[in-house]
């Protein structure tokens, strides 16, 4: 299929580029859209597939014989998690109370009228368990995207346009999912629009680079070509010198308790009906270490993570110590948290709050979604100033739903900090963030371990986003 776009000047200013935009992606073409975070990169996917209404200009999509084609392009972007069919209703604890989750709807029933001879193929390639009597809030991050990608392609498109669908997939997946993509390109004349935030996700398949920039588009280029311009690869991501050097001034400072260890396990199991999601585990934790909790997806990362963080009401019929004290003995909920500066995947899909970005901040030293209770103007401070140290300052007063993912990443990592916990628990915080601000994100997590009272759990499919100051793994099975 051909998509052509010309002259086109959306008819609403918030959606318009600096100047009209011209692109045509030629049929049987695949292409990447890369650029960093607040770009412009959904923008103008939105206004090459025809969901940006236009003041001028044009947007075709016609097939080999020249004729239009109409519901050939299907999109699958970060924000169809959230509007998806029955997540508007879920909360980000649901999965972990057995009652409460019952509630959500059967991941199958996502695929009613889909081939189950096609979609077992799929799920195969891309290692994606039975979903035999599974509820969709009780998928991992990278299970509910294998399957969102899945069914995205089983209505066999023409142009399937996916937003950096590498990400939140182990190693494995990733290469799984590109081997597929690539068959379907051969084999089905399949044409692929990956929007992505890194150049190391560029597929070797992929025929040309659309970068944008401050919105506005670059020329476009071979894959050959983008990946050895230096000039256009430093306009776009900077040169990997960003972020702050030697110690930084953090705006409060970490008070950590007199305590041993911040977690002991002893023999932990945690059951779902007739699924053992974790069958004897043992980890110990010692104040001022630093660990990466690594395994494939669905290997029980995320429920041990809910066992630490005091979400998971199973963490009392089990060996559980957090700072030195067992769980169950008196604590509520909110003692445990006030320690725990955490971020997520869950985080971030559940964390769909209509209000401005400096209040999402703010709304850590609460640990809640939303603002409702009154913050302090030393908080707020402290919340503008973790802003301004991942030099997200100007999205204070933004509506934190009117912002890029990758930008509400980098605000739900300040959330994330904005306590000074002395435990620091992150589960693939770099997600969506472009090259420069990944080195960003990284110097400022390096920086804030450099204090021998703070802990940290890093979690990654990644290696190489792993912090050096990590000296320790824990292989989930």
């Amino acid at each position: 299929m051909e998509i052509t776009v010309e002259n086109a000047i959306a008819r609403f200013p918030e959606f318009r580029f600096r100047k009209p935009l011209f692109w045509k992606m030629a049929d049987g073409e695949s292409w990447a859209v890369i650029g960093p975070n607040g770009a412009g990169k959904t923008l103008f996917s939105d206004t090459f597939q025809g969901n940006v209404a236009l003041r001028e200009g044009s947007v075709r999509h016609t097939g080999s014989d020249g004729k239009t084609v109409c519901g050939g392009v299907v999109s699958l972007l970060f924000r169809d998690i959230y509007s998806m069919a029955g997540v508007r209703s879920m909360y980000s604890q649901q999965r972990w109370n057995s009652r409460d989750a019952e509630e959500s709807p059967y991941a199958i029933s996502l695929l009613d009228g889909c081939d189950e001879e096609l979609f077992s193929e799929y799920a195969d390639l891309l290692g994606l368990d039975s979903l035999t009597g599974k509820r969709v809030v009780s998928l991992s991050s990278g299970e509910l995207r294998k399957l969102l990608i899945i069914r995205a392609l089983m209505r066999e498109p023409r142009v399937i346009v996916l937003d950096n669908p590498f990400i939140g997939l182990d190693a494995a997946s990733r290469q799984s999912l590109d081997e597929m993509l690539a068959a379907l390109k051969d084999r089905k004349g399949l044409q692929t629009v990956l929007v992505l935030s890194q150049t190391k996700d560029i597929p070797v398949w992929t025929d040309k680079i659309q970068p944008v920039c401050g919105l506005d588009l670059l020329p476009p280029m071979t894959r050959e070509a983008f990946m050895s311009d230096s000039g256009v690869l430093n306009r776009l991501f900077g040169s990997g010198e960003e972020g702050p050097s030697g110690r930084l001034a953090l705006p409060l400072p970490v008070k950590a308790g007199d305590y041993r260890n911040v977690l002991e396990m002893h023999d932990v199991r945690v059951r779902y009906g007739g699924k053992s999601i974790l069958d004897g585990v043992d980890w110990t934790v010692r104040k001022g270490e630093r660990w990466a909790l690594l395994g494939r997806n669905g290997s029980g990362k995320s429920t041990l993570l809910s066992l630490v963080c005091g979400d998971n009401p199973q963490a009392y019929s089990n060996d559980i110590a957090l700072f030195d004290r067992r769980r169950g003995t008196g604590e509520s909920i909110w003692d445990i948290k006030r320690r725990i500066g955490y971020l997520s995947p869950d985080t971030h899909t559940y964390y769909m709050e209509d209000i401005p970005c400096l209040k999402v901040v703010a709304s850590g030293f609460h640990d809640s979604v939303g603002l409702f209770r009154e913050c302090t103007e030393s908080q707020y401070a402290a919340a503008r100033a973790w802003l301004e140290i991942f030099r997200a300052e100007h999205l204070a007063d933004r509506s934190f739903l009117r912002i890029s993912y990758g930008e509400q990443r980098l605000v739900l990592l300040a959330r994330a900090f904005v306590k000074s916990p002395e435990l620091l628990i992150l589960d693939e915080p770099l997600h969506g963030l472009d090259a420069g601000r990944k080195i960003l994100a990284g110097k400022i997590i390096e920086s804030y371990c450099r204090n021998p009272e703070v802990t940290l759990i890093y979690v990654s499919h990644y290696e190489d986003e792993i912090p050096g100051c990590v000296g320790l793994r824990k292989i989930m099975r």
